[in-house]
């Protein structure tokens, strides 16, 4: 609730104006009340004819037209600061997301993080559009009510200052009720989006598996579980209206039996006042009703607000950028690592103490055993990860100062797994250049990349439309066009995740050969797992439990580190 009051704090001018148009609402209520009792009176008491309560109705067809002008601006700004809040809350989502978009793709599920910024966030809606309008009405147009009715009949005005309590008494009883059953739908509903789409993902792996039939019962299982949980949420609602009800029916029947006394048995009273307070009270009622109405939508808001909220607070080592400008000129950077660090904060480090320098157009194979940190070494040198320690120098620049834009402008990442889009073939290459890319220059990358030759036999070629993820090409014709689209940027640092791991010779003999083109004038880093790429290079940088176990040529490993000698020979077939 605290952090919802802040964010509404932020909107001071539509909160003032709703202050305003509050006012004007507890006096048309009055003005409302005063003139329906006057148009009676004068006709059924005073006997007066039509002619002379005319003005009478004529004021108040304006005073019902001013009060739902009232109504209508009331719920418009409500809208308003629930569209605005929604489109910061998605914005710090996003900008959390972006900021460290690796950890934010390795943790947790894709679905969760669609429901929350989906679901959850609209959840919120409620707290601004409904309870944050009705809160400032409720507490200004009760009061002006109760100050009339002090001011016409004292007796009733003290009836309702002891029934009132009673109607915020029992919502802060079930708003402790439905807040936790609204953070259980909320946290049910995300499980089940969550499960959903990861079972949709792997689908046709399922099936082979014959798990099919048992994810289907997970998911109906997960299914039935938010069905239970918003119908608990919906019970509460009904409870809540219902007491609401009753509370006020009560307190205005005690009211009617009050003043009826009065202006029947004891004559006490007359008749304008007795039909006024009376026309009153149930208004006073009603909007403390609606408060109650709107304080459980606000109340259910707070589960999809500490949905959000959990999401945005929790932590993550956000990668640094500066300002500084990258230009190569043409010449490739020289890189040098100085005690690198680096750790997830869950498993512990992943990288420790890494020391190296790679000079300017060298070509340079990481290697290691699986989980050595080699793929998370080239996150850091991308920018994808933040360093939990030590230095990453590029020209002598640590890579933090360099602006986020400039630095990527002059790399280019191809992992085993490039993302290619929903849309043409021609979009997914022309990703990787700059504004204003003509269909020549694509192709040309095309052709660079070994690709061009499979677009031609396509029906429709380059405007040939590909499914999300590159779902109707191969392994090897992904890889080509994310190849394709480091040609169009012409980067002057490259870093290769081995990505012709898995591939037939064929399909690798024309990566490699694109790769070699790709690479020439630029400083290449390479994660390599293939001898004959771990010979070409100028340094092997050896890794063993994120640490750097050698650094150096292949003869220079081959006589001083036996666990670079020993992979060697696993891979050349050698028995000890």
């Amino acid at each position: 609730m605290k952090e919802l009051n802040q964010l509404a704090k932020e909107q001071r001018a539509s909160t003032m104006t709703l202050y305003g148009t509050s006012l004007l609402m507890g006096g048309v209520v009055v003005g409302q009340a005063y003139l329906l009792v006057s148009i009676v009176n004068s006709i059924f008491i005073k006997k007066l004819g039509f002619q002379e309560i005319l003005p009478m109705l004529g004021a108040l067809l304006l005073i019902l037209i001013g009060r739902a002008a009232l109504s209508y601006v009331n719920g418009r700004i409500g809208i308003r600061m629930a569209r605005k809040v929604k489109g910061d809350l998605r914005k710090r989502l996003l900008k959390k997301w972006a900021k460290n978009p690796l950890q934010a793709s390795i943790q947790g599920q894709s679905g969760q993080k669609v429901s929350t910024m989906m679901d959850a966030v609209d959840g919120v809606d409620g707290f601004y559009s409904q309870y944050i309008p009705q809160r400032i009405q409720t507490t200004i147009v009760p009061l002006i009510l109760l100050i009339t009715i002090f001011t016409e009949h004292v007796y009733t005005g003290l009836i309702m200052v002891v029934t009132a309590p009673f109607i915020p008494l029992f919502m802060a009883i079930i708003g402790v009720m439905t807040k936790k059953k609204s953070e259980k739908q909320m946290n049910k509903l995300t499980a089940f989006s969550g499960r959903f789409l990861d079972t949709l993902q792997g689908l046709p792996t399922l099936k082979l598996l014959g798990k099919g039939k048992q994810q289907k019962e997970g998911i109906k299982s997960s299914s039935l579980d938010f069905r239970e949980a918003t119908m608990d949420v919906l019970k509460t609602a009904f409870l809540s209206s219902l007491m609401l009800e009753f509370i006020s029916m009560l307190s205005i029947g005690l009211i009617a039996l009050e003043v009826g006394l009065r202006l029947v048995v004891f004559e006490s009273i007359p008749f304008f006042t007795a039909f006024f307070v009376l026309v009153l009270a149930p208004e006073f009622y009603q909007s403390l009703k609606e408060l109650g109405n709107a304080f459980h939508t606000g109340r259910g808001s707070m589960g999809a607000a500490k949905k959000v909220m959990e999401e945005l607070q929790e932590k993550g080592q956000p990668v640094k950028w500066g300002e500084r400008e990258f230009n190569s000129n043409g010449i490739p950077p020289t890189i040098e690592l100085r005690n690198l660090g680096f750790s997830y904060s869950e498993k512990g480090y992943a990288l420790k103490g890494v020391t190296a320098s790679f000079p300017s157009q060298s070509q340079v194979a990481v290697i290691g055993q699986s989980g050595a940190g080699k793929t998370t070494l080239l996150h850091l040198l991308a920018g994808l990860l933040d360093l939990s320690e030590g230095d990453l120098l590029i020209n002598g620049v640590p890579r933090s100062e360099y602006a986020e834009s400039d630095w990527f402008d002059q790399l280019s990442y191809i992992s085993q797994n490039p993302y290619l889009f929903s849309g043409t073939i021609a979009e997914n290459i022309a990703v990787g250049g700059r504004k204003g890319i003509t269909r020549e220059e694509i192709v040309s990358a095309a052709e660079k990349a070994g690709i061009a030759e499979m677009i031609a036999g396509l029906q429709k070629g380059y405007d040939t439309p590909i499914g999300e993820a590159g779902r109707g090409l191969s392994g090897g014709e992904k890889q080509r066009i994310a190849i394709a689209r480091a040609f169009l940027k012409g980067p002057s640092l490259i870093l290769f995740d081995e990505p012709t791991t898995g591939l037939d010779i064929g399909t690798e003999q024309i990566l490699q050969s694109s790769m070699e083109e790709l690479a020439k004038g630029s400083t290449v880093i390479t994660v390599a797992h293939r001898l004959h790429t771990i010979r070409k290079a100028d340094a092997i940088l050896l890794l063993d439990k994120g640490k750097v176990a050698g650094l150096g040529t292949h003869e220079e490993l081959m006589k001083s580190a036996p666990h670079y000698r020993d992979m060697v020979n696993v891979q050349q077939g050698v028995k000890h």
